[in-house]
């Protein structure tokens, strides 16, 4: 004997399976998002040390081919950056010497101190976080936004 299936509920399960295969699909495709990566993208510091950043002023940091460059608040910096898997330090920063506003000199000496200090990083999600030797939070950066 054959099981019968009242009209239309044949074609209400075929679309609910549809429907659901399609929202499977895109859940997955969300999850696939590609993985940050560190290098050759110029990241600019949302906070550093928890103490916030001045707005409007950008500490910048990009790494590329071993090196580390970008803006500490005032002046320009660069070095050398190694990398190996989760591992991240900074051998000499090297920086230009203009004189800026306590508060904008405050800023970049801490962050070039947070790099200096920088033993590891990690991503939540597209932020960059730098760790010290200790695992703590050192400085969190940003993608740079391109208008």
């Amino acid at each position: 004997m054959r099981n019968k299936i009242a009209p239309g509920i044949g074609l209400a399960l075929a679309r609910g399976l549809a429907c659901g295969f399609a929202l499977a699909l895109l859940v997955s495709e969300a999850r696939a998002q590609p993985a940050p990566v560190l290098e050759s993208v110029t990241w600019v510091a949302e906070d550093i040390g928890r103490l916030g950043v001045i707005d409007n002023l950008q500490s910048t940091l990009r790494i590329e081919a071993g090196r580390a460059s970008g803006n500490a608040g005032c002046n320009r910096f660069g070095g050398s950056a190694q990398i190996a898997e989760s591992q991240l330090t900074f051998g000499r920063l090297l920086s230009t010497k203009m004189a800026c506003p306590p508060a904008v000199m405050a800023q970049e000496n801490r962050f070039l101190e947070a790099l200096g200090a920088a033993r590891s990083y990690s991503f939540e999600g597209s932020t960059l976080l730098l760790r010290d030797a200790s695992g703590i939070v050192l400085m969190r950066l940003s993608p740079m936004r391109r208008e």
